[in-house]
């Protein structure tokens, strides 16, 4: 797969570095990401992921724009408000990078059409906000092997994981990656969404880059991948932590495989 002079120019920045050079920025052109949820964690992601130069993305939410939304989620304007978060994605992300194919689902995602949603996919970030949803893509994930980045954030503080369960089913238990449900068994009682108690801006933009950093690393192979681990941030006292996760054999989703 070659580079156009334009392309060349554009990726310049990426093929410098030894970590990613020319093969690199072809495996970014030749990979198609699934971002769920076009919120204040999938739009950062979707804007630096189409600058990044990967060739396909296909954008799944089926929500609106609200003014409540233009706080963090700076992919949107005023002008937007009432219209499909995708359909604005795509316009904007197309004006960014038009090499990039934007593909559009304003739909839901479910248990149901999941794995319909993650076909022809090579990796997958969610940046939803409820776990039915998220139990959903991990479950779709893990069943076709695909690797899954999740963020989430919540007032200030905020947590990026990639999780490949599905690249290790069938081994001893001992050398499998944990999967979203090792590190979140249920679904909380209490649950607190960003509506009802607040997030910080620019928290979110943090947040959805180091999602878009993370899958960069995955498809160009570059540095150490974030597999097993749980990157958590405290935005108020500008700290963060990384912590081991193993993956648990009472798992409900990857635990019997």
């Amino acid at each position: 797969m070659s580079f156009s002079p334009e392309e060349r120019e554009r990726y310049a920045r990426h093929i410098l570095l030894k970590e990613i050079g020319g093969p690199g920025q072809q495996q970014l052109k030749a990979a198609t990401v699934a971002i769920v949820g076009m919120g204040g964690l999938g739009a950062p992601a979707a804007l630096y992921l189409a600058a990044a130069g990967v060739g396909r993305l296909r954008l799944i939410d089926d929500d609106a724009v609200a003014l409540s939304n233009l706080q963090r989620q700076v992919l949107y304007e005023t002008r937007d408000i009432g219209e499909a978060k995708v359909a604005r994605a795509a316009d904007r992300l197309t004006a960014l990078n038009p090499a990039v194919t934007i593909e559009v689902v304003r739909d839901r995602l479910t248990a149901s059409n999941a794995r319909g949603l993650f076909s022809s996919v090579d990796l997958v970030l969610d940046g939803t906000d409820d776990f039915v949803t998220r139990f959903a893509v991990n479950a779709a994930c893990h069943a076709a092997g695909l690797p899954l980045i999740s963020g989430a954030v919540g007032r200030w503080e905020g947590q990026v994981a990639t999780f490949k369960s599905g690249l290790t089913k069938g081994q001893p238990i001992r050398d499998r990656f944990p999967c979203y449900r090792c590190l979140v068994p249920e679904a909380p009682q209490d649950i607190e969404t960003c509506a009802q108690v607040g997030v910080v801006g620019a928290l979110t933009g943090v947040v959805g880059s180091m999602m878009a950093l993370e899958a960069v690393k995955e498809i160009a192979a570059a540095g150490e991948s974030l597999a097993g681990k749980v990157v958590i941030m405290d935005a108020l006292t500008s700290t963060s932590r990384t912590i081991l996760l193993k993956a648990d054999p009472a798992c409900a989703t990857c635990g019997h495989d």
